[in-house]
């Protein structure tokens, strides 16, 4: 696709891509395949939190989110104190130098307007309104495409969401509760629409039926410390997560099911470890996923899936696979329900487990009537996401004829 003056349209992705969660990387992964499909001559590079990732595995030119590479890490010293401070001015206009050179900028998918995990108003909320603000004062058009939000109670991190919400010339959410959060927050919704999560978008893995031994529950577990608000009680609430978990898998072990641990962000690692050391069976295995694909495929191919990251829950979904989530925040409760699973709900808080294995249980025993309903909800997300980036064409390339586009429209 190409501008007015015949030079190919400049789109720019921005987010923590990258940078380790599964999650992000699924998200800017659905959308350059919609690019590449309904704008292939459009010239497209990232800012982000893992340009060396993101260039090697995307094949796009990518920019460092932040000038200083330490921004996320807690600085203690003078000097790093002073880095970080002086990264705030630099990043300002580095930011608004970038905008300025495309004529569209995508924020794809990622739960960029909530704090329902710990999140400092300076680091990734202020990176976002300097985008935001940025596109207003050049011109650049910026989309905050199928996001997440949620209620957030520190100030400046709302402050710096809301504004980001209001500069920002397209939005779209990931569930309704986000669209409502943001109008709680004083933000006009009456023009946004809610869209399945974009990682729905990318291809279902195939998996042959196996008439062999039972598949494996997979479990999806998280570095769970709870939300913005949970700072005070983070190391209670991930002990009793991690206990509750482990007594859960121990007792799958004890009824001899194979168990395949899952992540969805590097940090997770460490919980994995907990785990096998603590459980010690060869019936419990850890998977080795670099991307949500890979997550597709292990949970295709399991009996079951109980999970706590929104994107195990979502690779789990869309595999068509019975799912129970350990629910941290109102964006997972809303996916189940989307998906026709809402009984399937634990708070990953307060994990029980005694009322996680009686949870499980009644789900394997409505497996076969589980996957039919899956079956049917898959198809309708796929024709709502495909109404989703003919919206978005319309919204960010109106310029162009786009006859695909008109046909997503018009289709049921």
């Amino acid at each position: 696709m190409t501008s007015a003056d015949g030079t190919p349209v400049r789109v720019g992705v921005f987010g923590l891509l990258g940078s380790g969660n599964l999650g992000n990387d699924g998200s800017l992964e659905a959308v350059l395949g919609y690019l590449r499909a309904e704008h292939p001559e459009a010239a497209v590079d990232a800012l982000c939190g893992g340009p060396e990732v993101v260039a090697a595995r995307y094949g796009i030119p990518a920019t460092r989110l932040h000038w200083y590479r330490g921004e996320y890490r807690t600085a203690s010293r003078v000097g790093a104190i002073a880095a970080k401070g002086l990264g705030k001015f630099v990043d300002a206009v580095r930011t608004a130098a970038w905008v300025r050179r495309h004529d569209v900028v995508i924020v794809p998918g990622m739960g960029v307007l909530e704090a329902t995990l710990p999140l400092r108003p300076w680091g990734f909320p202020y990176a976002l309104f300097l985008l935001c603000a940025s596109g207003r004062l050049v011109g650049t058009r910026v989309a905050l495409v199928g996001v997440g939000a949620a209620p957030i109670g520190n100030r400046p991190t709302r402050a710096l969401v809301r504004w980001s919400a209001r500069l920002a010339a397209y939005r779209s959410y990931r569930d309704e509760q986000s669209r409502e959060a943001m109008r709680a927050m004083g933000v006009d919704t009456a023009r946004d629409e809610v869209y399945p999560d974009l990682a729905f978008a990318l291809p279902t893995p195939r998996v042959s039926a196996s008439a062999g031994p039972p598949g494996p529950v997979c479990v999806g577990v998280m570095d769970f410390h709870g939300g913005n608000d949970d700072r005070a009680r983070a190391e209670e609430i991930h002990r009793r997560y991690l206990d509750g978990t482990t007594r859960f898998v121990r007792a799958l072990v004890e009824e001899g099911r194979p168990v395949r641990l899952l992540t969805g962000d590097a940090c997770d690692a460490p919980v994995v470890a907990a785990i096998l050391d603590a459980v010690d069976s060869p019936l419990v295995t850890a998977a080795e996923a670099t991307s949500l694909a890979d997550l597709m495929k292990e949970t295709a191919a399991a009996d079951a899936v109980v999970a706590t990251r929104y994107h195990n829950l979502v690779c789990a979904l869309k595999a068509g696979t019975p799912t129970l989530a350990l629910s941290y925040a109102a964006k997972s409760d809303a996916l189940m329900d989307r998906m026709g699973l809402a009984a399937y709900c634990h708070p990953a808080r307060e994990v029980d487990s005694g009322r996680l294995l009686e949870q499980f249980r009644a789900l394997e025993k409505r497996s076969a009537e589980l996957r039919r309903t899956l079956a049917e909800r898959n198809l309708t997300v796929t024709r709502q996401l495909r109404h989703q980036f003919a919206a978005l064409t319309a919204a960010l390339f109106p310029a162009a004829d786009h006859p695909h586009a008109h046909a997503l429209r018009e289709a049921p």
